[in-house]
C-alpha cells in the first residue's frame, strides 16, 4: 500500500529535490527551477501556503518518483 503525499512548504520541496540530487533553485524567467544534469524541474514561487498534492504528484511524475521514494526523501 502507498503512502499518502502532504502538502508542504516551497522550503521543504526544495529539499526533498536537493536530496534526489537535483542543485538549485536558479532563477531565471517567471518561476525558479531546479537541475538535475539536463533534467530540469520547475519550481513554484515563494507564497503563503502550502504547495498542495496536485502540483507535488505532477512534480514527482517528472522525475519518476513513488510516493514512497518521496517520503523517504
Amino acid at each position: 500500500m502507498s503512502e499518502r503525499v502532504t502538502p508542504l512548504s516551497r522550503d521543504k520541496l526544495i529539499r526533498k529535490l536537493r536530496n534526489a540530487g537535483f542543485e538549485g533553485p536558479i532563477a531565471g524567467g517567471k518561476h525558479a527551477c531546479m537541475m538535475k544534469g539536463k533534467e530540469k524541474i520547475i519550481i513554484p514561487n515563494p507564497h503563503r501556503g502550502d504547495i498542495g498534492v496536485v502540483l507535488i504528484k505532477k512534480i514527482m511524475r517528472q522525475i519518476g518518483l513513488t510516493n514512497e521514494q518521496w517520503n523517504e526523501l
